[in-house]
């Protein structure tokens, strides 16, 4: 789990990407607070592998789980 809350872009991407490349996660929930984050990691998501579904969890909070594709 990644909890970039309190992060403005790109940073909320750089902690994923750095996840991603240093475990190869088959899944892997991140917490956002910036709709900007969600696009962005949704796009890097989808450009590398994954598979992104976000959800909301409160005014301005998101959970994505990213899901390596078969």
């Amino acid at each position: 789990m990644i909890d970039a809350r309190g992060f403005s872009c790109p940073m909320p991407v750089v902690m994923v990407q750095k996840e991603v490349k240093k475990s190869a996660p088959d899944q892997l929930e991140v917490l956002v607070d910036d709709p900007c984050a969600v696009e962005n990691i949704t796009r890097f998501a989808n450009n590398n592998g994954y598979t992104a579904a976000s959800r909301k969890t409160g005014d301005e909070e998101f959970a994505l789980t990213l899901t390596k594709k078969a």
